[in-house]
């Protein structure tokens, strides 16, 4: 899967994208002890809201190695993580 990036984001719209998919990220873990608190570990509900939960900081991870990749050589940490 590794492919030269033509026409990457800009370094800006990486600060906007790693803001709302920190927010998410957040959100969803909130949301996701919420219903594993009120249904438990047990329930469908509950194990589909920890892995989409689990899915989103891996986006984030993923989305701040392509970062490094789009821009060598600057200081891009933690705009996803």
């Amino acid at each position: 899967m590794h492919s030269e990036t033509v026409n990457p984001l800009t370094l800006e719209e990486h600060r906007q994208l790693g803001r709302e998919l920190n927010a998410m990220n957040g959100r969803m873990r909130e949301l996701a002890q919420l219903v594993l608190a009120v249904y438990g570990p047990n329930n469908h509900a509950s194990f589909t809201f920890l892995k989409t939960a689990t899915s989103i900081e891996r986006l984030c991870q993923d989305m701040q190695a392509q970062l490094a990749v789009d821009y060598p050589g600057y200081s891009v940490e933690k705009f996803y993580l």
